[in-house]
């Protein structure tokens, strides 16, 4: 986990005590999780938007292909 351990876990939770106190510490923490929670969904939606692309762009390009060797094909039959 980002290599962070146990004792730099239990420091973090004592400064962010310190610093937010024990009554703003929960929703502190609520905030943080649904950021984090966001950026995740943020940021699957924009990998899975990567990835249809590239399926759109490698499909376009085998249309190419394909319309490519039709027309190859049908030229050679003509020379034929």
């Amino acid at each position: 986990m980002l290599g962070i351990g146990f004792p730099e876990m239990l420091v973090i939770l004592a400064i962010a005590l310190l610093v937010f106190g024990p009554k703003k510490l929960p929703e502190v923490g609520k905030s943080i999780g649904r950021a984090i929670r966001e950026f995740r969904r943020t940021s699957d939606e924009l990998k899975e938007r990567f990835e249809e692309e590239i399926k759109a762009d490698e499909f376009r390009q085998a249309g190419k292909d394909l319309k490519k060797g039709f027309e190859e094909d049908e030229e050679s039959k003509k020379v034929s």
